[in-house]
């Protein structure tokens, strides 16, 4: 069953990065960013409400939950922060750069993933998934050369650093999220992070961004912007209850949750009329190659 919910949000990643790329065009990060993180609030808003006071809605639901410790509420504070960090580098990466590129580099997370999964939780990496590794490393050489043809050096753009920066801060709440679904609910932490989330995104547009909003990108509204947080929302769901189960393996996991970039890659071509595409199709290959190994890797 995990496989199957890890399968899932992987699908709906893809279509998560092709609305953020929608939404980001020309518009502000930061205001886009805090729209997202307060509609996806505002979807588990009855659920906090429910739980809290003991009312009763969701009982016998999946998004039946119970009430937290300050504990629990610490995990799940120290969660926002590794994920909103993730998100604005992410974010500003994505605004600048193509969805066929951003995508590809996202997709090495599992690789980050294993090295800290055989750091933290012992997992050890045989050599079907040493071959994983070394085809996505492979595949990072071949975009930074494709990439050249769009003006983007890999070594001198600030945009790459953060997408790469984005890229390792969500290998970082990978393993967080392993650690603490094994001690909490899911609909709990779902529910809450996104609160905490907003409160503090809040706060970023209120100090960074209004002051400065008449000499930076103006807003202006997408209707993008909400299908963001329906798509996340929903694939966070079904990831977090991937990893509720016992049998779930966090690098395999995250590995399935990568194969969001064919969805996503696909979008840059149909929707966005990206170029170059063909090289970026070998470098992508290198990459969903590695990731079979991987796979193979974690059957062995």
């Amino acid at each position: 069953m995990w496989l199957t919910l890890a399968f899932t949000s992987a699908a709906l990643l893809g279509f998560y990065d092709a609305a953020k790329k929608k939404a980001l065009t020309g518009n502000a990060v930061l205001p886009v960013l805090l729209l997202n993180t307060l509609f996806s609030t505002l979807f588990f808003v009855p659920v906090i409400l429910s739980t809290e006071f003991g009312l009763g809605w969701f009982d016998n639901t999946v998004l039946a939950s119970t009430p937290g410790t300050a504990t629990a509420h610490g995990l799940v504070i120290l969660k926002s922060v590794i994920v909103l960090t993730s998100w604005i580098f992410g974010y500003f990466g994505m605004k600048h750069l193509p969805i066929t590129i951003v995508g590809p580099i996202n997709a090495t997370r599992p690789v980050m993933v294993l090295v800290g999964a055989f750091l933290l939780f012992g997992e050890r990496l045989n050599a079907y998934q040493w071959i994983g590794v070394v085809l996505a490393l492979v595949s990072l050489f071949l975009l930074s050369r494709s990439s050249r043809r769009e003006g983007v050096d890999f070594t001198h753009n600030l945009w790459i650093l953060f997408v790469a920066l984005s890229a390792l801060t969500g290998a970082v709440s990978g393993l967080y999220d392993k650690y603490i679904m094994t001690r909490l609910d899911p609909v709990f932490v779902q529910s809450w992070y996104n609160l905490y989330q907003f409160l503090m995104m809040a706060v970023v547009v209120a100090v960074l961004w209004l002051p400065r909003r008449g000499r930076t990108t103006p807003f202006r509204w997408s209707w993008a912007i909400p299908l963001i947080s329906i798509f996340l929302t929903l694939a966070d769901f079904a990831y977090l209850y991937a990893l509720q189960d016992p049998n779930a393996m966090i690098s395999i996991v995250s590995m399935i949750r990568r194969g969001s970039v064919v969805v996503s890659f696909l979008c840059g071509a149909v929707v966005f009329h990206e170029r170059n595409l063909r090289s970026k199709a070998v470098d992508l290959a290198f990459i969903l190659v590695g990731m079979v190994f991987l796979w193979l890797g974690s059957r062995a």
